[in-house]
């Protein structure tokens, strides 16, 4: 079954306010699964968007987004032009693949920290001594992609794609929103596991995953301070809010930055073979 989320064409004009709100906050021109989940939840959006948008609008977050990614091991070298065009793409299509994943890896990057810092505060975590990082002005907003499809719209074939490499990542049944927008390259999706080898093996997966959320807990603990959390989830749906970050913040979005990172490098401009 597929979760629970309200588009963003879909949304209604209180919802769409905050949606504008999150993308001008965090300069990532599409609103990402987990909030668009959290959106189905009787005022728990808004609730949530108090709560983490101070670090936001300070730069603080921008500047633990840098710290974590920099953090992990660096990607891999560019793919030669060969590559692609043994996968029918054009080289041409890099660049507007790579901006796609930009998007991904800076909405991933800000939800990771955010939404651990909002569990882990809801959670009673003791809060780790750990010194926040000198804002920064955030970036300006990247342009906007090309709409998301919906799995059930696509050809079978190229949803079979999307789900095969959504299984890799574990059994949270959430198909990661990355996979798929890339169902707009159905010949990128296909070269993805020749492309990326033992990178996207369950267990190198698991390994980064693992890595990117002990490293999300710590800027987290730094910005908790900040957060502005007024009154208990709305609604008493605090179970049903917890669970979901759980799901997010321990597998669904940490398995996705450092995949995501990898293929930002596999896709960097290049000069010549």
């Amino acid at each position: 079954m597929a979760l629970a989320e309200l588009r963003e064409a879909e949304a209604p004009p209180e919802i769409a306010a905050l949606y504008a709100a999150l993308r001008q906050a965090s300069g990532v021109p599409l609103v990402n699964l987990i909030h668009r989940h959290l959106a189905t939840l009787p005022g728990v959006l808004p609730w949530v968007w108090q709560a983490i948008r101070p670090p936001l609008e300070t730069g603080t977050l921008a500047a633990a987004r840098l710290r974590l990614a920099a953090a992990l091991p660096a990607p891999p070298a560019p793919l030669p032009a060969a590559d692609w065009a043994a996968a029918g793409l054009a080289p041409e299509q890099r660049a507007t693949i790579r901006a796609l994943v930009e998007v991904y890896d800076r909405g991933n990057l800000t939800n990771l920290i955010l939404l651990t810092a909002l569990r882990r505060t809801l959670e009673g975590e003791p809060l780790a001594a750990v010194a926040p990082p000198a804002a920064i002005a955030p970036p300006p907003m990247l342009p906007a992609p090309l709409p998301l499809p919906r799995l059930e719209a696509l050809a079978p074939p190229v949803a079979a794609l999307v789900r095969g490499l959504a299984a890799r990542h574990g059994e949270a049944g959430v198909v990661p929103s990355l996979y798929l927008h890339l169902a707009h390259w159905p010949e990128l999706l296909a070269a993805l596991p020749l492309w990326l080898g033992p990178r996207l093996a369950p267990e190198a997966l698991a390994a980064g995953r693992a890595a990117a959320v002990r490293l999300a807990e710590a800027e987290a603990d730094a910005l908790r301070p900040a957060l502005d959390i007024r009154g208990a989830v709305p609604g008493g749906q605090a179970p049903a809010v917890l669970a979901a970050l759980g799901t997010f913040t321990r597998q669904v979005i940490p398995g996705m930055v450092p995949l995501g990172l990898i293929l930002a490098g596999l896709l960097e401009p290049f000069h010549a073979d």
